[in-house]
C-alpha cells in the first residue's frame, strides 16, 4: 500500500500537466511581460466574464510603470548593497535555522511499524499548519509568528528529547513522542 500512496502524488502532477495548457495566461503577464493589451483584455474577460474591466487594466499599467522605475539588482549587487544588509542577515539566519531544525531526522528514532503513520501524520500537520498560518499571519504579523514558532519548537524538541530517552521504560511514550512530532511540525509550519 505504501508504494501506491507515494505514487498517488504523481497523479495530481499528471492532472496539472494535462490541464495546464487549457488555462489562460495571467492578464498581468500578458500586459507587463508581453505588452499585448488585447490578449490581456481577452484573458480578463475569460477569467471574470464580460464587463468593463478598465480599472483592472489601469492597475496593471500602474504596476508596470512602478516596475520599470525600479532597478533590478543582481545577486552580487544585493550582497554589496548596504541598505539591504540587515534584511540579508535576517533571511540567512532564518533559512539556516530552518535547515538545522532536524524535522526529517526526528522520524528515524521510531520502530519500523510506526514510520508510515508518522509520515502520514506529518503531512497532515503540514497542511493544517499552512491553513493556520494563512489565517494567523494577518492577525499577529510575521514577527510574532517567527518568535512564537521558534519558542514552541524549542520547547517541543526539549520534551521530545526527554520522551525519546524514556521510550524504553514506558510503553505509551512512543505515542507521546509521535504527538510531540506532530506539534513540532505544526509549530514549524506556523512560525518559520
Amino acid at each position: 500500500l505504501w508504494p501506491w500512496l507515494l505514487a498517488s502524488s504523481g497523479l495530481s502532477a499528471l492532472v496539472q500537466l494535462v490541464t495546464l495548457p487549457f488555462f489562460p495566461d495571467s492578464p498581468s503577464y500578458l500586459l507587463i511581460q508581453k505588452g499585448n493589451e488585447e490578449a490581456c483584455r481577452k484573458a480578463i474577460r475569460k477569467l471574470w466574464g464580460e464587463g468593463d474591466h478598465q480599472a483592472e487594466i489601469d492597475d496593471i499599467m500602474k504596476e508596470k510603470a512602478a516596475m520599470t522605475s525600479t532597478k533590478t539588482l543582481r545577486v552580487l549587487e544585493v550582497i554589496k548593497e548596504r541598505s539591504l544588509r540587515w534584511q540579508l542577515y535576517i533571511l540567512m539566519t532564518v533559512m539556516t535555522t530552518l535547515q538545522l531544525c532536524g524535522i526529517n531526522a526526528v522520524e528515524s528514532k521510531f520502530e519500523e511499524y510506526l514510520i508510515p503513520y508518522v509520515s502520514l501524520g506529518v503531512g497532515l500537520c503540514e497542511c493544517l499548519s499552512s491553513i493556520l498560518c494563512s489565517t494567523l499571519i494577518d492577525r499577529f504579523g510575521r514577527k510574532v509568528l517567527l518568535w512564537g514558532g521558534y519558542t514552541l519548537m524549542c520547547s517541543v524538541l526539549a520534551l521530545l528529547t526527554m520522551t525519546l530517552s524514556l521510550q524504553h521504560r514506558f510503553f505509551w511514550m512512543h505515542y507521546f513522542s509521535v504527538i510531540l512530532i506532530f506539534l513540532f511540525v505544526i509549530f514549524y509550519g506556523i512560525g518559520p
